[in-house]
Parts: C-alpha cells; structure tokens; sequence
C-alpha cells in the first residue's frame, strides 16, 4: 500500500510543479479563458466547443480549473451543449492519460520496482481502490490525472476504467453545466449552492477513502 501511495504523491506533485510553472508564467488565467470563450462566442458555437475541449483535454498536462472552465461551458454553450464539449474534453484528457500510462507507466514501474512481489502489491491495491478513486477523483484538482494514470500504469482493463470513470465524470459534467446555464452575474446562487455541494460531498468521500487507505 504504501508503494501505491508514494507513486500517487509522486505523480501529484510532478502535475503540481507544472501548474505552478504554468500559473507563475501567467501563460494560462481565468480572465484569459473567459476572454477566449467570449470572442469564439461571437465567432461561431464550434470555434467555443473546440476552446472548451482543448482546454479541458490540457488539463491532462498543466491542471486546467476544471469546474470553472465547465461551469463557462454551460453559460456560454447553454445545455446540454456545454455538457457535450465538457464530457468531450473530461474523456480525451482521461482516456489519453490512461493509454500513454498503459504503455510507457507500465514499463516505469517495472523499471523502478525490480522486486514483482512489490509490483503485484501495487497492482493489487489500485486493483481494490482504483476504481472508488476514479469515481470521486473529481474531488480536487490533480487527482483526475494521477487516478487516470494510475490506471494505465497498473493495466485497470480498460472497459472497468472506462466505467468508473464514466461514473463520476458523467454526472459531473451534467450537473455543473447545468447550474453554469442557468446562472448569470446577477443570479450566481445556483452555481454556488452547486459547487459547494458537490465539493462537499466528493472532499468527504475522498477523505473516508484516503483514511481506509491509510489504515490498510
């Protein structure tokens, strides 16, 4: 157990190092997104869904804030349109982050741990706790990617990835597009009655999660 957990801090703190390049460059900004998903509004619908996608589907690299770049989706997309770019770009950024794992984590983490013994362990105890971290991997920035790669790394059959990460992705996307279309500047209660809410509940379930995880 703790050899999986030193991976996934390891891999956290690598993504976190980007975002923090990223942030201190000032290459990336929320008034920057907001001003890019404006003008391609006034462009053409298909210019703001490939800016929603292509942003989301970053995340995979630099740590995109996920929520609010999907709540801009819903308000400038409407729904479900926002939902459609926000779960094109959530899955890109996921499967891909599963596959490059899958073929160049594996050989890592075979390169790393010479012992198989420690190799099983690590497979076994993302094989048992995988799959509950990528239901609730949304509940805080970097956790997607590292749950995502993991996965790939440890050879998760892609089918069991692909439905555990449907499973918090899907009503994820839905509901906080949702909120972000229905919400202005004028009424942004929904999209923080929402926010807090799910965050609230995904933070508890990770918390939980991470302590059983600590026990074993």
């Amino acid at each position: 157990m703790k050899d999986m957990i030193k991976i996934m801090l390891v891999l956290a703190l690598v993504f976190a190092s980007i975002f923090i390049i990223v942030k201190a460059t000032g290459v990336l900004s929320l008034d920057g997104i907001n001003s890019a998903l404006e003008k391609a509004q006034q462009i053409h619908p298909v210019y703001l869904i490939a800016i929603v996608v292509g942003l989301l589907f970053s995340d995979l690299f630099i740590s995109v804030p996920t929520m609010t770049v999907s709540i801009m989706a819903g308000y400038f997309l409407g729904w479900p349109m926002g939902a459609m770019a926000t779960l094109g770009g959530l899955y890109l950024a996921g499967i891909t982050g599963y596959v490059i794992s899958r073929i160049y984590g594996y050989r890592l983490l075979n390169h790393v741990y010479k012992d198989k013994q420690r190799l099983e362990d690590i497979h076994n105890h993302y094989s048992e706790y995988g799959p509950a971290i990528l239901v609730i991997c949304r509940a805080m920035p970097i956790l997607p990617e590292v749950s995502c790669c993991m996965a790939g790394a440890t050879r998760m059959p892609f089918s069991r990835f692909l439905t555990m990460y449907s499973l918090g992705t899907v009503p994820y996307a839905l509901i906080i597009t949702y909120v972000g279309s229905i919400s202005s500047l004028e009424n942004p209660t929904p999209v923080v009655m929402a926010a807090i809410g799910m965050s609230l509940t995904l933070w508890l379930s990770w918390f939980f999660l991470w302590r059983k995880m600590q026990k074993q």
